[in-house]
């Protein structure tokens, strides 16, 4: 049985509606089931930067503290995790976890398809917000952003899947690094299998902003020209017959209103059932 951790977790967000992730959160939480479920206690409060130009930066050390340590008892039950936030340093956080980075052995075998409109390789010095969700994809690979682990993950077995809004900036850094990136137009399940290559475990991480806007109104930060729900549950499930899924994430769920999170969780719900 798959557990569920939900990370209400907002300070990473560049959105105007950040704060409408903690509702978003909540309202997913609220169709799972109650005993599969476990949350994350969030502050409130913004946090400070330290002084290393990542905002918020306080509250989200603090975050994926918690957020670590909780994954950490659920991983002693050997049931797969699907963690539901809050913005994308939820996904980073989990997914550093789970191939094992927050350990003495990384698992050389485990490659993360991070499924999402946005590129998220900017590092505080290039970000045009500030904001730690600008970086979250670059923290896995690359030093150059603050992340909860001891070690970085190859950047060979970091996959980004759906993108359409990527800088030129950021187009260099993939390039240099050697990230695979499938954009929005050549995402097919062959296409995803085929990045993974020989890994042996994936972790699977669905932005929502991933989808096409029509999909869903909850969207954080909207790009149109997106995949709809059929095409990335197929995609998921390709990568879960070529390899074992060892986790998983959903994040950036904004609903303007409660009337909007009801009328968006049926397409949640398809992808998570795919994940769990």
């Amino acid at each position: 049985m798959t557990r569920f951790l939900v990370v209400p977790q907002w300070q990473g967000s560049s959105s105007a509606r950040a704060m409408q992730l903690v509702d978003g959160a909540q309202a997913i939480a609220g169709d799972l089931p109650r005993a599969a479920c476990q949350t994350v206690e969030v502050p409130l409060e913004a946090g400070e930067s330290l002084d290393s130009g990542v905002h918020r930066l306080s509250a989200l050390q603090h975050c994926a503290r918690v957020q670590l340590t909780a994954l950490a008892e659920l991983a002693d039950s050997g049931e797969p995790v699907l963690s539901v936030g809050g913005d994308a340093g939820v996904a980073t956080t989990a997914a550093l976890a789970a191939t094992g980075a927050t350990t003495a052995a990384p698992d050389p075998g485990a490659a993360v398809v991070w499924f999402s409109a946005h590129a998220a390789l900017h590092d505080a010095d290039t970000s045009p917000t500030g904001a730690f969700d600008t970086m979250a994809v670059r923290a896995l690979v690359d030093d150059a952003v603050p992340r909860p682990a001891e070690h970085g993950l190859d950047p060979s077995r970091v996959v980004l899947a759906g993108v359409r809004a990527i800088d030129p900036i950021e187009e260099r850094v993939a390039a240099r690094l050697g990230l695979s990136v499938i954009t929005a137009d050549e995402l097919t399940p062959a296409a995803v299998v085929a990045a993974v290559g020989d890994a042996t475990s994936v972790f699977v991480h669905i932005d929502l902003d991933v989808l096409d806007p029509s999909a869903m109104v909850g969207l954080s930060d909207p790009e149109p020209f997106g995949p709809d729900v059929a095409a990335v549950t197929a995609c998921i499930q390709a990568l879960r017959q070529s390899a074992r899924l060892c986790g998983s994430a959903i994040t950036g769920f904004s609903p303007p209103t409660p009337a909007d999170a009801v009328a968006d969780l049926g397409a949640i719900l398809r992808l998570v059932g795919a994940l769990a």
